[in-house]
Order: structure tokens, then sequence, then C-alpha cells
């Protein structure tokens, strides 16, 4: 329960989750239909930059803060549009918001807050949202109490645990089976850390060996992944990805990879489909 992202907010590990997210959501615009987002592990929504915790680390200066200058024609700019409508460069949005700002009135964001006063701070944001609607419960618990979904036959679960816990990955492994069971037809988004490649191949393999099918990972290194003591990286796991994501994954993370100096990235398809 010590966990808080106010340290972390706008970093590169941020950008490159929510990059790939909002294309997620912008896969189901193409369609008509309505569709559901659940965010188990929401947080507070939205970050003041200029908050103790954000000038104590100073991550969003290498992460959102060199991106402010990024043009209309950035494979970033639907993402970034996103930020400045939401107040930045001093105010950056968490997922929550993000998914918020693109839905249409038909379509349901439910978002899953554990910590209380996280949690209120949250539905403070969207106390005139109906369209919304935030629960103080654990990510994964709900995952069994609200799905499959009452509001639309099409959506995605998005899970991005802070991995405090050391078998935050075998709990992923029960999540995806739990997902799958109840909203098979369901686009899953997990993000995780990048410390060393042992844990996350592990994971990789494990999903693989469940029977999972059509997966992609897409990862961002900020630098070789050898020293498990630091965040060296982050990756998005996406099953039943989208048609075209791939391609939109790799030319925003190429620039990412440009404007953060990082290391390297790769988009790759763990499982067919």
């Amino acid at each position: 329960m010590n966990y808080r992202h106010a340290y972390h907010a706008g970093n590169f590990a941020d950008c490159m989750k929510h990059a790939l997210l909002v294309s997620l959501i912008g896969s189901f615009l193409r369609k008509p239909t309505p569709f559901m987002v659940l965010d188990t592990h929401a947080g507070i929504g939205r970050y003041d930059l200029r908050c103790e915790e954000a000038e104590k680390t100073q991550e969003w200066r290498t992460g959102i803060g060199l991106l402010t200058e990024e043009g209309p024609d950035s494979p970033l700019a639907p993402w970034l549009d996103l930020v400045r409508k939401a107040g930045g460069p001093e105010i950056y949005p968490g997922s929550p918001l993000l998914v918020s700002m693109m839905l249409r009135e038909h379509d349901h964001l439910i978002c899953c807050e554990k910590h209380p006063e996280d949690k209120r701070r949250l539905y403070g944001i969207f106390t005139r949202t109906p369209n919304v609607t935030v629960h103080e419960r654990d990510g994964y618990e709900a995952l069994r109490a609200l799905l499959p979904p009452q509001t639309a036959k099409r959506g995605l679960v998005l899970i991005d645990p802070p991995f405090e816990e050391p078998n935050e990955f075998a709990r992923l492994e029960n999540a995806v089976q739990t997902i799958q069971a109840r909203f098979s037809n369901g686009m899953i988004a997990i993000w995780y850390p990048i410390k060393h490649r042992t844990p996350v191949r592990a994971f990789h393999m494990a999903l693989q060996d469940a029977g999972v099918r059509d997966i992609l990972a897409a990862e961002l290194l900020m630098r070789p992944p050898v020293d498990p003591d630091h965040l060296n990286g982050s990756g998005l796991l996406v099953i039943k990805p989208p048609f075209g994501f791939a391609e939109q994954a790799k030319a925003q993370l190429e620039r990412l990879k440009t404007r953060l100096n990082a290391h390297e990235w790769s988009v790759t398809q763990i499982v067919p489909e």
C-alpha cells in the first residue's frame, strides 16, 4: 500500500504506455457499437507535475518534458493532443482521464482503485461524467465481479499494477485466464516493468503454455536490461490487438526512442492468432 504514482507520472514508461493505449482505444472508435474499458489499477487520474512528489524525482523531465514540441504529424500526436487538453504540460493525465476523453456517450469506463484516498480523488474527477464508474476495490478481485460487462459486448481490460508484490507476474497470468473465461472476445492490455529479461520471458512463456493466442508485446528500453535494481524499460502486452496496431506501435516507439534518447524498442508477436 506504499506505491504512489505521483513520483513517476509522465516518465518514459507512462509516455510509452499511454501513447499505445490511445491507439488501442482509437481502434474501438472505428465502429459505432459501444465498448467498455475496465481499468483495474486506475490511480488518481490526474497528476500535477509541480507537486512535491514529482519535483522530488524529476522523472517527467526525461519523459513528457521532452515531447512538448511534437507537431501534428508526429505518430504521438493523438496522445499528446489529449495531454494538452487535460492541462499539460503542468498537468499529466493518467489512463482513466485519457480514456474518458475518448469515450462517446454510449461507451463506458469502469475504474478500480484500491487506495481509499486515491479513489476519492479519482471519483472527484468523474462526478459529472455518467458513463464513468469508479469502484474502491482490488482490481484483480474486480475481474470476477465486473466481467462480462453489462454495457457492451466488446471492450478492453487494462491491467497496470504497481508491481509491489514479488508474485505479480503470476497474478497477471491468473488474471488473463479469468478474463478470457468471462469475457472471451475482450482485448487485454498489460503493462509490465523490464528490469532484467528473465521474469519477462517467463511471463510470456507462461501465457503461451496456457494456450493464450494472439499476443503482441511492445517494449521500450532506456538501457540494456542487465541491472535488476533499476527500471530499465517497460512493456505493454496486448492480447487480441486490433488490426494495424503493430504498425502504429512501431512508429510511436521509434519516435519515443529518438526523442527520449532510449536504447531500443521492439514489437514482437509472442503467439500468433
